[in-house]
């Protein structure tokens, strides 16, 4: 069980404490509540936009890197459909440096026409890069679309369109910072050898002459429940054809979450898995095969995929999937198969927890659900999984009207 102790300053941040006496090492992490899924339909990318943006120079500080690497800090951030992540590692005796980074940038950012029109380059480049020439690099986007038809989901992080980066602009920049960016819109999670006091006494110097902000109420429209089969076929350069198949599953608090993630797990989790063994090894129908879930906060999708093996028919890849989907929602599963994936599952969550990084992540990350306490119920709603479960799911969600399909095809010569 983690030890954390959680504040709120007036301004609505957040704070999260984690005290680690084994180390001389600071993690500072920053949680904005805002990821793809806030974005207008028109102006898709904004927030993987912001990702770029946010280290460009803040109101005080011109160049975000140079006093970090000074320090001996180290920094990154990450964007998905639901929220958008900043962290720095640093040496614990300058974790001073890296709070007045973080604070100044929340604060507000320098905003500048020549500064947006570098960052706009820099993601579109990454978008032809790897959604427009990667093999295999929209499959993605084509599945996001035809799975979803209302939720902001249907659209990928980086954007439904570079276009649509090519057309932001400054007033488009400062109207979605100063409405997400703010204090009462983020979490801030602190992890290392620390007193809560001096903590506290840190973050109220740093963060707390901070207004907050207007951050709109946000209501997203939810997907109807899907009632019959949807197909779809693309045709790119590519060296063989590809099967993408997605299952509308539960949302991230919802039971079912925990159940679909340790069918995935059966399913594709190392060469010994079901999907592995039967379509690789023994029939040799593809060449290689995953399955997993989304992760989303809201209702996400149960994706099995597989590359095929050259000459194979999408048509019998697809048939030799559902042959396995329909083994798993009928027959209950071993002990020995059950007993091997509790046991990776918990040697991933001990894995996971070395990380002080991951820690500070995990601890904002369950704050953003709803309750940091759940990050300490994390394993133990895994392991409540039973087989009954795993028969129960696996047969609620691989039913033929909840399938959409993507046959990714290779372009005949």
């Amino acid at each position: 069980m983690l030890d954390y102790h959680v504040f709120r300053l007036e301004n609505g941040l957040t704070v999260i404490f984690h005290p680690d006496r084994t180390t001389n090492i600071a993690v500072v992490n920053v949680l904005y509540k805002v990821g793809a899924r806030d974005e207008d339909p028109e102006k898709t990318g904004m927030a993987h936009l912001f990702e770029h943006l946010m280290f460009e120079g803040s109101k005080n500080i011109p160049v975000f890197d140079k006093p970090l690497e000074k320090a001996g800090g180290v920094s990154n951030a990450f964007t998905n459909s639901d929220y958008t992540n900043y962290y720095i590692i640093i040496p614990r005796d300058n974790i001073e440096t890296a709070l007045w980074l973080e604070s100044d940038r929340m604060l507000s950012l320098d905003f500048s026409e020549d500064k947006l029109e570098i960052q706009k380059k820099v993601v579109i480049e990454e978008y032809k890069e790897t959604v427009l020439n990667q093999p295999y690099g929209d499959d993605y986007k084509h599945l996001m679309k035809l799975a979803y038809k209302v939720h902001p989901y249907r659209w990928i992080v980086i954007g439904e369109d570079f276009h649509h980066i090519e057309k932001v602009t400054l007033d488009d920049v400062r109207d979605f910072f100063f409405k997400f960016y703010a204090p009462n819109n983020a979490i801030v999670s602190i992890a290392g050898n620390f007193q809560d006091q001096e903590i506290e006494d840190l973050i109220n110097k740093w963060f707390g002459d901070i207004a907050s902000r207007r951050v709109p109420v946000r209501c997203y429209p939810q997907e109807p429940e899907q009632t019959g089969m949807r197909r779809v076929e693309v045709v790119r350069n590519v060296p063989y054809d590809k099967v993408m198949m997605g299952f509308h599953y539960s949302s991230r608090l919802e039971y079912g979450y925990y159940a679909s993630d340790v069918i995935t797990d059966l399913l594709a989790e190392g060469d010994s898995s079901r999907l592995y063994q039967s379509l690789v090894k023994q029939k040799q129908i593809f060449s290689e095969i995953d399955a997993y879930i989304t992760g989303r906060v809201d209702k996400g999708l149960v994706i099995v995929e597989g590359i095929l093996k050259e000459g194979v028919r999408p048509e019998l890849g697809e048939e030799a999937i559902w042959e396995e989907l329909k083994k798993i929602s009928r027959e209950q599963i071993s002990d020995y198969e059950y007993q091997k994936i509790k046991n990776n599952i918990e040697a991933q969550f001990q894995y996971n927890k070395v990380s002080l990084r991951s820690r500070a992540h995990g601890l904002a990350y369950h704050q953003m659900l709803g309750d940091v306490a759940l990050y300490n119920l994390e394993l133990q709603r895994y392991n409540d999984v039973s087989k009954l479960d795993i028969l129960t799911y696996s047969n609620m969600i691989f039913q033929p009207h909840r399938a959409n399909v993507l046959y990714y095809l290779h372009e005949e010569n």
